[in-house]
């Protein structure tokens, strides 16, 4: 790689850096929203709503189209992030 590359490379990396970094924010705002939706959840077999993970993934795609950004980048990043939250949502259920 050439001295320019690499030097244009690393203004991108920074740049990458920096979305990471507002991307932690929006992830512990998202966080806290989970949590409030756990709090108002009685049973376990709540946590799961297959209908609401459907309608998610059909918005998302949508969205993706508009903005022309493959949406099976989307579809993963949603699947991965949904699927995480319902595991956290499991290990932090409290029974009334």
């Amino acid at each position: 790689m050439s001295p320019f590359k690499r030097k244009k490379l690393g203004k991108i990396r920074f740049e990458l850096d920096k979305l990471d970094n507002s991307l932690i924010k929006v992830i512990k705002k998202r966080t806290n929203l989970v949590k409030k939706v756990l709090a108002l959840k009685d049973k376990k077999n709540q946590i799961v709503d297959k209908k609401r993970i459907q309608t998610i993934l059909k918005n998302i795609r949508k969205k993706s189209l508009k903005n022309n950004i493959d949406p099976r980048i989307t579809n993963r990043i949603w699947k991965n992030m949904i699927w995480s939250y319902i595991d956290f949502e499991r290990r932090n259920f409290k029974k009334k």
